[in-house]
């Protein structure tokens, strides 16, 4: 399955990323920061694509969460190109039944098992760059 998604230059260092079905993401690396900055936007892609299954995983063993966070730390490389070296993904989470155990579970399966952007990250990508 593809995926695409077309990103177009605002000016300063701005840019606007659009999908298929026209949602957008503004990735935002000027000064004003009116969006995120891409290694955010990384962060912030695993930290939710996790929490959706975390959530998912959770609701279906009967013990939904009430409250639900996710505290999401990188540490970059000093050197170019200042790659994530290490990042470090709390999830912060309570409710009805919900116990430290079966959320820290919950948190594996998603990691280990379900979330493609931590597949992704976890795994050598092959990039291929072209020029038009």
């Amino acid at each position: 399955m593809k995926k695409t998604l077309n990103v177009t230059w605002l000016g300063e260092q701005r840019y606007v990323g659009l999908n298929p079905t026209g949602q957008q993401l503004l990735i935002d690396n000027s000064p004003l920061k009116i969006g995120v900055s891409p290694m955010d936007a990384l962060l912030g892609a695993l930290a939710t694509c996790t929490a959706v299954d975390v959530v998912d995983i959770m609701a279906k063993r009967r013990t939904p969460l009430a409250t639900y966070r996710i505290e999401v730390e990188g540490e970059r490389a000093e050197t170019h190109p200042k790659r994530y070296t290490r990042i470090t993904v709390r999830h912060i989470g309570s409710g009805e039944g919900v116990s430290a155990e079966a959320l820290h579970k919950a948190a594996l399966l998603s990691h280990e098992k379900y979330c493609s952007v931590a597949a992704s990250l976890n795994s050598e990508i092959h990039v291929e760059a072209s020029v038009e």
